[in-house]
């Protein structure tokens, strides 16, 4: 969607970090929406963990990322940056996925540096491919979008299994292949994270992952230490996972529900929320005219 690339990459060029927080769902893209963010994330970790029961070690395959993609994309008006892994392969692979996300609503992709199968950027045994042909897949990628709004996240892995410094060389070479936005994935410090954004002249992406690798920073911190953009891929499923777990306790140990009504969404704020009454609207009008 070109109109919301060109959204996404206006506000990144506008004053102020954009915190982007992660969804998995329609659900979590609504009300990401109506809480008033600026963006939305597509977490390949939680479509992994939510929707396929499986961790976060590579096995959502292409195919079930777009799908899922492209149900967010039609739920919220917001830009989508999705997670594309490695590319799901070669340069070829990711011409394939640039175009494919795009088309399926994608305002940006987000691109790793990892060997496939890939694991979560906050867990051991992360390799890396060499870094000129992560230098290929971004030039593939800059050339396959169809707008040149569409943004191209590059990441690098290479903290934890080749140090700072290597880390900070990748993601300057990955600035010099021409990526929009450079992250460099699970800095183990404050001081790591200066020095990141101090080396790039492109705008820079943080992650924050509770219980990760990463000092886990609000948004003033975050924008004080010079990022342009800051994802929150799983505060959403962490949060409901907990939430839900208590109320499953609950409901098993009474067998009643009626005391939680005040935590819930009624019948109609879900509906509303679905937009229900313009759906009937929609429908009344036609059956009016048969």
């Amino acid at each position: 969607m070109a109109q919301t690339a060109t959204r996404l990459r206006e506000r990144l060029a506008a004053p102020g970090i954009l915190i982007v927080p992660g969804v998995y769902d329609a659900v979590g893209a609504k009300l990401v929406e109506r809480a008033g963010f600026d963006c939305v994330y597509l977490t390949g970790a939680g479509v992994s963990m939510a929707t396929m029961g499986m961790p976060d070690i590579g096995l959502a395959s292409f195919a079930e990322v777009l799908n899922r993609l492209g149900v967010i994309a039609d739920s919220t008006e917001l830009p989508v940056i999705a997670d594309g892994d490695t590319g799901y392969g070669g340069v070829l692979n990711v011409v394939r996925t640039v175009k494919e996300f795009e088309r399926y609503g994608a305002a940006g992709i987000q691109l790793e540096d990892q060997v496939f199968p890939k694991r979560c950027g906050h867990e051991a045994k992360r390799r890396c491919v060499p870094a000129d042909e992560m230098v290929g897949k971004i030039g593939a990628a800059l050339d396959a979008r169809t707008s040149d709004d569409f943004v191209v996240i590059a990441r690098t892995d290479a903290r934890m299994s080749e140090g700072i410094d290597a880390a900070l060389e990748r993601a300057l070479a990955y600035e010099a292949a021409g990526a929009d936005v450079v992250f460099l994935e699970s800095p183990e410090s404050t001081d790591e994270m200066r020095r990141f954004c101090a080396t790039m002249t492109t705008p820079t992406m943080s992650n924050m992952v509770e219980g990760g690798r990463t000092p886990l920073l609000s948004r003033a911190e975050l924008e004080e230490i010079g990022y342009s953009l800051a994802i929150f891929p799983n505060s959403i499923l962490r949060l409901v996972t907990r939430q839900v777990e208590r109320f499953l306790a609950h409901f098993h140990e009474t067998g009643e529900t009626a005391s939680l009504l005040g935590e819930m969404y009624s019948h109609k704020e879900l509906f509303d929320l679905f937009d229900f009454p313009q759906w009937a609207e929609l429908e009344d009008k036609y059956v009016a005219s048969a």
